[in-house]
């Protein structure tokens, strides 16, 4: 347990160690704390790299703008009336007492008040549309509200008296003498509307707002506007002011970043150790993912530091691209979303950036779930161009409401970004060089079977070429079954028996009649039979084949015993109590991997199935059961990922497989006489 303990720390401390690497580069190119002299003008670019404010900064406003703000103010300011609620209570209780007619008047009154009574100067304004909206201020509450269905006292009047329709109501409301007793309800008042607009103008003239510590102030290649002239004049000053907390601010930025890198890295080493072993297992994977990572966050810094929003045209969309090819899907968006959020920071616009980058690397994802052919490329550079300007335009109208601020700057560069992701395919080979990965387009070209290996095997030993395809489609019928890299395995078992070409006479499928082990004893037969892995081995690294399918060569046999050979020595010599069992002793070693598991198994399933003498579902589950199980209680399988609950799944697609290859076929009836008889006629008549 302690070893394990001790294996398992050392594991992570060497992941620690190459995260605290990569942590150091990314922090080291991090925008910091700046407090040298710079030279700017007003309409000129900012030829500085992107400032970044080390404190808060307030934003005041240029004398361009205040005077533009006032007049802006000033059209657009909603008068303001009050609202008096005791106008209608008070013509009421002017009105005549009866008993009758006063409470039909007092509520028609009451209900004409509601749509609101100003001056006859204020209506006059409504109607020549110099007055569409007007804000109520009723008890310190405001609102805003349509002048539309406003009145005047003129208007209100003659409404009321059309729709009296009674004589004796219409009597008692002339004796009312209302022309009199009415008056508006929304009074304008010049005092409230003048410290309204005072006081709307100077918070519009106050301080714009913060410029936050870690915002940018201003971006390498734009033009200072008035308002970045105030807030570098601003900035400058405020520098001045605080000189003596420059060093210690500029750590707490260091530490920040420090610390949010790290957080970041620290979670895709936990992602990898909880969900995907095989790469935390790894040392080379693991180098391989925070390379990547760092690696374009370089490039991103540096395309920042050269040309404004320099990031966006880094094709992102290539790290999860390039870990897919490797890895497993889930694993290549984890990493590629921590490369999003590390470089975010030295973006202008953080949100935005990290919206359209996580569109982009999903669609990525989803489009080539099984890359095999360099055209799944360029359409996946086309989706990811669509979906870049369809997330920037659904940005713009988001965050503006309108198309109108929308410039073809940033589109062009994510349509450049976009290109770029296509030239993905070229740099796959030099990582799968560096790092020992075989890419499934690797794989798919190693399956074809007019690499030079391949055809050789098929001229000289087509038997066993014919065996290996054979192999081929019971172990990836296997892998899909349980769910690992079906591509893998098939390539694999096209290559696994290679070696079988130096000497193929002595391989029963390539036997026709005759065997040469009749005339050599046992163990010689052993050799020359163990041999072939060996020789294949020597034969695929001559070649250049993959360490991953060369695997394949040497574990499909694992250290099992040669039986038929070893079986024939023990009955040669019987007087040995203890025969030797290393002469009969393949290399090894045992399947290493799932993989490797696969391709033993249906090397031995596909072999034995030639021998049996009637192929009923039966007799095929039996042969599987019987050498699957044979294989597993002789430990071949114990070093192997290899799980209890895949083994039936493996047996279920064997069985499968072989029923259909060697099913029955229908025998065709004898032909009757005046068929025979049809069919002659037909002919003389064509």
């Amino acid at each position: 347990m302690r070893r394990i303990i001790d294996i398992l720390s050392n594991k992570v401390s060497k992941r620690i160690m190459v995260a605290i690497a990569a942590a150091v580069v990314i922090v080291w190119f991090y925008p910091h704390q700046r407090n040298n002299k710079f030279f700017y003008e007003e309409g000129q670019p900012w030829y500085y790299a992107q400032l970044i404010a080390p404190f808060d900064i307030p934003i005041h406003p240029d004398s361009a703008t205040v005077e533009h703000m006032r007049d802006t103010l000033q059209a657009k300011f909603v008068p303001i009336y009050t609202f008096d609620s005791t106008v209608v209570d008070s013509i009421i209780a002017g009105m005549p007492a009866s008993r009758i007619y006063r409470a039909t008047v007092a509520t028609m009154v009451r209900n004409a008040y509601e749509d609101g009574v100003v001056s006859s100067e204020d209506i006059a304004k409504v109607r020549a549309g110099s007055l569409p909206r007007l804000r109520v201020l009723d008890k310190n509450i405001m609102s805003e509200r349509s002048s539309a269905g406003l009145t005047s006292v003129r208007d209100l009047y003659a409404r009321l008296d059309s729709l009296i329709t009674d004589s004796a109501t219409h009597r008692y409301f002339t004796s009312a003498n209302l022309s009199e007793l009415l008056r508006p309800n929304l009074v304008y008042d010049e005092d409230v509307n003048r410290r309204h607009f005072d006081n709307e103008f100077q918070i519009l003239t106050a301080d714009r707002g913060v410029i936050l510590q870690g915002q940018a102030i201003i971006n390498k290649g734009d033009i200072v506007t008035a308002q970045d002239f105030t807030n570098l004049q601003t900035y400058e000053q405020l520098l001045q002011e605080r000189v003596t907390k420059d060093s210690r601010s500029a750590l707490l930025v260091v530490l920040g970043q420090v610390i949010y890198v790290l957080l970041l890295l620290g979670a895709l080493i936990g992602y990898c150790s909880l969900f995907y072993t095989k790469l935390f297992d790894s040392a080379r994977a693991t180098l391989f993912i925070f390379s990547i990572v760092t690696l374009f966050f370089l490039l991103s810094a540096g395309l920042s530091a050269f040309i404004p929003g320099g990031a966006y045209i880094v094709p992102m969309a290539m790290v999860p691209i390039l870990t897919l090819v490797f890895m497993n899907p889930a694993t290549a968006l984890f990493v590629s979303y921590v490369a999003v959020l590390i470089i975010a920071p030295i973006t202008t616009f953080a949100l935005e950036y990290i919206f359209l980058q996580f569109v982009a690397t999903t669609v990525a994802v989803y489009s080539l779930r099984d890359l095999r052919r360099r055209s799944q490329l360029l359409r996946t550079a086309s989706l990811v161009a669509v979906c870049y300007i369809g997330g920037y335009l659904a940005l713009e109208l988001l965050m503006n409401g309108t198309l109108e601020g929308f410039t073809w700057r940033m589109p062009v560069f994510l349509i450049v970004n976009a290109l770029l992701t296509s030239m993905a395919y070229i740099l796959m080979f030099p990582i799968e060089k560096s790092f020992g990965f075989v890419s499934t387009v690797t794989l798919t070209e190693l399956a074809d079977t007019n690499q030079t290996l391949l055809r050789k095997l098929s001229d000289i030993c087509p038997g066993t070429f014919q065996h290996s395809m054979g192999v081929g489609n019971l172990a990836a019928d296997a892998a899909r079954a349980i769910g690992v890299n079906e591509q893998l395995v098939r390539t694999g078992a096209l290559y696994h028996d290679i070696g079988k070409m130096n000497n193929p006479a002595f391989f029963t499928e390539n036997q026709h009649g005759v065997n040469p082990h009749d005339a050599l004893p046992p163990d010689q037969s052993a050799r020359i039979v163990i041999g072939h892995v060996t020789d294949g081995l020597r034969m695929a690294e001559k070649a250049g084949i993959p360490a991953e399918i060369r695997r394949f060569i040497s574990e499909h046999h694992g250290a099992g015993i040669t039986k038929y050979f070893f079986y024939t020595y023990c009955n040669a010599h019987p007087d040995e109590e203890h025969p030797d069992k290393t002469p009969f002793t393949y290399p090894g070693p045992n399947p290493q991997s799932r993989e490797t598991s696969l391709l033993m198994m249906a090397d031995a399933v596909e072999a034995a199935s030639r021998s049996l003498k009637e192929y009923t579902r039966e007799a095929i589950v039996g042969l599987v059961d019987r050498i699957i199980d044979s294989q597993i209680s002789e430990g071949l399988h114990a070093a192997s990922t290899l799980e209890f609950r895949d083994v039936p799944l493996i047996k279920e697609a064997f069985v499968k497989r072989l029923s259909t290859m060697y099913h029955t076929r229908v025998e065709y009836p004898k032909a009757p006489a005046q068929a025979l008889k049809a069919m002659d006629v037909e002919s003389e008549k064509q």
